[in-house]
């Protein structure tokens, strides 16, 4: 017999399904909404989580976060040059790029990197879809704003091979980015320092 309510026991475990929430993180959160947060509040909580999970799904062209199979707020955006796609890994990069007002093309978002140690290849990824894209035509340039970690890296390389011969410019991020770091994470100046000093994959 445990010594935590069931209930309390079950939202530790379900904290530390997310990315970067440790057992010992998941359980604080837990006790900290069990025996701080008032009820009025976690009905709240509970009430987005029930929303997002009813209502949020991927863009039906670059896999962004949209409202009910919607095009997404940047695809929507008539003043967006259609020539530039920027490939990303998640929906946090999107948001890392656009706060620094340095890109106003658009985005496709594969939803993480390639990773065959965690049974991740090419078909779990967005990877046909921005070929598919890309071939369509109308696309001049295709950058490539993996993470500068393994998985980010032979990302790039796949889709960079996988984009040869097609009509399109390919290029990466430049300096500015550290090795092994995420570009959700990095701040502004960096990643808009990446971003004009791009370079030729």
């Amino acid at each position: 017999m445990g010594l935590l309510p069931a209930p309390v026991e079950r939202l530790a475990e379900e904290f530390a399904r997310f990315p970067g929430i440790g057992p010992k993180t998941a359980q604080r959160l837990a006790f900290h909404a069990a025996s701080r947060v008032p009820p009025a509040v976690l009905d709240g909580l509970a009430a987005a989580i029930t929303a997002t999970a009813a209502t949020v799904t991927p863009c039906p062209v670059c896999f962004f976060l949209s409202d009910e199979g919607q095009l997404c707020a940047v695809c929507r955006q008539p003043t967006r040059d259609r020539q530039l796609i920027c490939v990303v890994e998640e929906p946090g990069d999107v948001l890392a790029i656009e706060r620094t007002g340095e890109f106003r093309g658009l985005y496709h978002v594969l939803g993480a990197a390639l990773s065959p140690l965690d049974g991740v290849g090419p078909n779990d990824l967005h990877c046909q879809e921005l070929l598919d894209r890309v071939a369509a035509g109308g696309v001049k340039e295709v950058i490539l704003a993996t993470d500068s970690d393994l998985e980010g890296e032979a990302t790039a390389t796949y889709l960079l091979r996988r984009l040869e011969g097609l009509d399109v410019q390919v290029t990466r991020l430049a300096h500015g980015l550290p090795m092994g770091g995420e570009l959700a994470y990095a701040d502004e100046r960096t990643v808009a320092r990446a971003f004009s000093g791009r370079r030729q994959a």
